[in-house]
């Protein structure tokens, strides 16, 4: 066993640059923070160190027994199980991903996690330019996604109205044929009995 693994969490991974940048995201190590196309996200604490310790493997599987050891100490009692699975959950939906589909976190059964893209090591942020084109990118996305919802509520409403229709229709229906029948008895004449 590493005597860093031994001291458990508090360690702080530190990766050989300043500037982490993967799809959209980048990770500035000295701040620890990390933006997405220029929009900082709310990553902290374990969920910051579970996106490093990621960063760091790239591409290898970071076990669950390694996210355990770095994330709480050994003198720690928690229900590990749990804690990594609500700390991934927590970084996917940071990073907008997921576990059916995954774009960046992938679960491997029975061992842990791995990091489905290769990230950039650099000295320097990212120039404006990009994370501008990412911003456009994402309002052209965002404007689709408006409409891709807004097609299932009209969907939607044009089903209601479909129904209610039809029961005006039948209801109409029926109180039609009731007069019929109705009007056909009244207008039955009675024949006399004989005498």
């Amino acid at each position: 066993m590493e005597p860093d693994a031994a001291t458990g969490a508090a360690r702080t991974i530190q990766l050989p640059a300043r500037y982490i940048r993967f799809g959209p995201f980048q990770i500035d190590q000295q701040r620890q923070e990390v933006t997405k196309s220029g929009s900082r996200l709310r990553l902290q604490g374990k969920v910051y160190q579970v996106l490093l310790a990621l960063v760091e493997k790239q591409g290898d599987v970071l076990t669950r027994e390694e996210l355990r050891l770095r994330l709480w100490p050994n003198e720690t009692h928690v229900n590990y199980d749990a804690n990594v699975n609500t700390t991934v959950n927590k970084l996917r939906q940071a990073l907008g991903d997921s576990c059916d589909k995954p774009i960046y976190i992938e679960t491997v059964p029975r061992k842990g996690y791995c990091l489905l893209v290769q990230p950039e090591f650099t000295d320097f942020p990212a120039p404006p330019g990009p994370a501008a084109a990412d911003i456009k990118e994402e309002a052209s996305d965002s404007t689709s996604t408006p409409d891709a919802e807004a097609s299932p509520k009209k969907t939607d409403l044009w089903i209601t109205v479909g129904v209610i229709a039809l029961i005006v229709a039948g209801m109409l229906l029926g109180a039609g044929i009731t007069r019929l029948w109705i009007g056909h008895f009244d207008q039955t004449p009675l024949v006399a009995p004989w005498p």
